[in-house]
């Protein structure tokens, strides 16, 4: 479809939505964007990105403002601890074009949104806030949007990038309703040491508690723990319960632990995935990111994927005769990498909620003995599969 540029209608303007407008408009759509949210409010706690994902970045020209704005993890090591600060191990995360592109960076998610956006506005993309879509006509030769606003807009394709509880499944007949994993991730933002570079894992009973630089002053804690799936906690209790979930963990985690507080950065979120069959379309309505393919935290994937998802979208576009075509082709290229991510993620967090204090050393042993070849088996496979689906490199 070289040089016949499409209308193309994004739903949802988080990292896939972003990166999707990016991606598209580079490649000559003409692209807009509708946002539920009314404001630019995206949840600040960090999230780290690999290589795979810099790759990613690298391609759609955000790498050096992403790198500017967050943390390089210097060697991109991974220092392992158990709940009370006895190191276990150390890894090291795989760089990419011969050490261009580092193996990991820490950022401040709100950060990483706002070098998009900018990307996004200089591009010319319209953004409509405060907007959803209500109705959908999918009609062969172009979609009719019916927006929250009472406007129709019209596409000849439309991108649904609206997340884990997406909207959008539904409109399109897609049923499928988020699973919840057992897991609860609790995040918060605290002032950075200078001496702490590293991202740092510690290992309790059934439980995991990290530590990542975001930026030259800042870092984010995060901690994964079983939680009931039927349960709200306020959001002014989550400093709290925060400190209280992961009060056995001495240093280097107790003294960011023993400063949450009313005025903490706090953010809690149950853990949810969602799991499709192809196709990820219908007509001419295709699901990205979280839409189709949200997966536990454990691997750190989640963000790589969706971008990776925008360029490869894009380059199927640009591929292939048909739109009908195009979007096939991202399906069968994307469903063995995502597939892939999210069921070692979930192996990884099931793995550890059935640890047991016996259990520790066996797992400590294990670590040491296994750790490092484990990170190298599933970068390599990561990358053979993005290699085999001819997109995306």
């Amino acid at each position: 479809m070289q040089g016949r540029p499409i209308d193309i209608l994004i739903v949802g303007g988080g990292i896939a939505g972003c990166c999707a407008a990016i991606a598209l408009s580079q490649t000559g759509h003409r692209v807009r964007i509708v946002e539920k949210q009314d404001a630019w409010r995206f949840q600040s706690s960090g999230i780290f990105v690999y290589a795979n994902g810099l790759e990613s970045l690298d391609k759609l020209g955000l790498l050096k403002e992403v790198l500017a704005a967050g943390f390089p993890v210097p060697g991109g090591r991974n220092a392992y601890y158990d709940h009370m600060g006895v190191p276990i191990v150390e890894t090291r995360y795989p760089t990419a074009d011969a050490g261009r592109i580092p193996a990991i960076l820490g950022i401040k998610r709100a950060e990483m949104h706002r070098v998009m956006a900018a990307h996004v506005a200089a591009l010319g993309v319209p953004v409509q806030l405060g907007t959803t879509v209500t109705a959908l006509d999918n009609g062969a030769e172009g979609v009719r949007a019916t927006l929250s606003d009472g406007s129709v807009a019209q596409a000849g394709l439309v991108v649904a990038a609206d997340g884990v509880r997406s909207a959008m499944r539904a409109l399109i007949g897609v049923d499928a309703a988020p699973r919840y994993t057992g897991f609860g991730v609790w995040r918060a933002v605290h002032r950075r040491p200078l001496e702490l570079t590293d991202k740092i894992m510690m290992m309790g009973h059934a439980k995991r508690f990290g530590i990542m630089p975001i930026s030259d002053d800042l870092l984010y804690t995060f901690g994964t723990v079983t939680e009931p799936g039927d349960i709200y906690y306020p959001p002014a209790d989550w400093p709290r319960l925060m400190a209280g979930r992961f009060a056995e963990f001495g240093d280097p985690a107790a003294p960011f632990l023993a400063e949450l507080g009313e005025e903490s950065e706090v953010l809690y979120t149950a853990v949810e995935e969602i799991v499709l069959p192809l196709p990820w379309h219908r007509g001419r309505v295709q699901l990205i990111g979280d839409a189709a393919h949200a997966s536990t935290p454990f691997m750190g994937q989640g963000g790589a994927m969706a971008m990776q998802d925008a360029i490869v979208l894009a380059e199927a576009i640009t591929a292939h005769d048909t739109l009908e075509e195009a979007l096939t082709a991202f399906g069968l290229a994307r469903f063995p990498i995502c597939a892939f991510v999210q069921d070692a993620s979930r192996a990884v967090g099931e793995a550890g909620a059935k640890e047991t204090q016996g259990g520790a050393a066996a797992r400590n042993l294990d670590l040491r003995r296994t750790a490092q070849t484990k990170v190298d088996t599933f970068y390599g496979k990561l990358r053979d599969l993005t290699d085999a689906g001819g997109f995306g490199r």
